[in-house]
């Protein structure tokens, strides 16, 4: 898509474009409130600005369209094929990760978070156990980190600076 298009959509329309990037709600008005944006930069800084002050409740809200990591998603949206091309170096390792995925998830509550893309599952399943010694408050923190890489090269593959 291009921005001319995502500054002329209606909010609705515009908020859709942006939802798989990052299901968080408030992030997506601030956005689209931006607007209009004069190249992909610009949307690029309001985005990562938007998404800086990612906490708890806002990994919690993005965390319902990501599946667990190793895990194939549910369904066929735009999400699941996002997931789906973003796990895709994820290979072996399998059992370790799904053990982790419960030690993690035993721990924290929440599923294990992470920019897949580019990362080997060997990288992964290091972050992964690493991670399990962070408290509570720090582990948020990575874990939101790690949605603002997703939501920003979902946003860089979604646009293009025409």
């Amino acid at each position: 898509m291009d921005l001319d298009t995502f500054n002329a959509l209606g909010s609705a329309e515009a908020a859709a474009v942006l939802r798989p990037c990052a299901e968080v709600g408030s992030w997506i008005e601030g956005v689209v409130g931006s607007r209009p944006y004069d190249s992909l930069d610009s949307l690029l800084v309001i985005a990562e600005a938007t998404s800086a002050p990612w906490g708890a409740a806002e990994v919690d809200e993005a965390l319902g369209q990501h599946p667990r990591i190793g895990e194939r998603p549910a369904g066929g949206g735009v999400e699941a094929t996002l997931s789906t091309a973003e796990q895709s170096g994820i290979s072996g390792d399998e059992d370790a990760i799904a053990d982790g995925n419960r030690a993690y998830e035993d721990t924290f509550g929440r599923i294990f978070l992470i920019r897949a893309a580019g990362r080997t599952s060997a990288e992964v399943l290091d972050q992964l156990t690493e991670r399990l010694d962070n408290d509570p408050e720090t582990e948020i923190a990575v874990a939101a980190g790690q949605l603002r890489e997703i939501a920003l090269l979902r946003l860089k593959g979604i646009f293009t600076d025409d």
